[in-house]
């Protein structure tokens, strides 16, 4: 097994602990910072619904502000997010490379994503079950917990299985500009270097990780449907 390996993959094979250490920081970056960025973004998907001209908590202002900074941070190409957000991540974190330093990036790219994910799932619930809801005497609280988040659960488990696969991408290309992770790995070999069989097995380990969450995902998905 051994010789096939070093046949087909040289360069892979004379280097195993730093692909694995690779996948480690691709996994750290995307259990941080998605975790971080599923709770700011399950909130501020709540806030962005309840306060629209058609939610339970009509508010224009904070609407208005929360839907146009999504939009800002959303149309921002990620690259340039990273770059731009060297000052700030250097001032929170103490430093601007490594994996440390690509957390606080990710989310700043991820939570946008992720708000607008739940903002279409809670979107979906039927209007009668609200109005139900209301006409029973629930609070504002009530309504957001038993009714929004209770009959959307599919619906955002989708969200969280998109982010996740986007937040994959976003970690491959922080890496390129010294996040570490799998995008470091492969560039600094595979392409700088060009040692051809890495960027394959980079990329093969990518499927699997994304066929990993796409399945994951599924599976959550048929057993929350009702």
């Amino acid at each position: 097994m051994k010789e096939i390996l070093h046949i087909l993959l040289p360069n892979v094979s004379a280097k195993p602990n730093e692909i694995i250490d690779a996948t480690v920081q691709t996994i750290n970056m995307m259990v941080l910072s998605g975790a971080i960025s599923l709770i700011f973004g399950l909130i501020f998907g709540v806030i962005v619904v309840v306060t629209s001209p058609r939610g339970i908590l009509k508010n224009a202002f904070i609407y208005n502000i929360m839907d146009k900074l999504i939009n800002v941070f959303r149309s921002i190409p990620f690259v340039i997010l990273l770059a731009a957000l060297i000052p700030f991540t250097r001032m929170v974190v103490g430093t601007a490379i490594g994996t440390k330093g690509a957390i606080l990036p990710l989310v700043f790219g991820t939570v946008p994503f992720f708000t607008r994910q739940i903002e279409s799932a809670l979107y979906e619930v039927d209007k009668g079950l609200i109005e139900a809801a209301q006409s029973m005497g629930s609070s504002p609280i009530e309504i957001i917990f038993r009714v929004y988040l209770r009959e959307s659960l599919p619906g955002i488990i989708r969200g969280v299985q998109i982010t996740f696969i986007s937040l994959l991408g976003l970690t491959a290309m922080a890496g390129a500009i010294g996040g570490g992770g799998l995008g470091d790995f492969a560039i600094r070999y595979g392409h700088q270097r060009n040692q051809t069989d890495v960027t394959y097995a980079t990329v093969i380990i990518i499927l699997i990780m994304v066929s990993l969450i796409q399945g994951l995902g599924n599976k959550a998905i048929k057993k929350t449907t009702h």
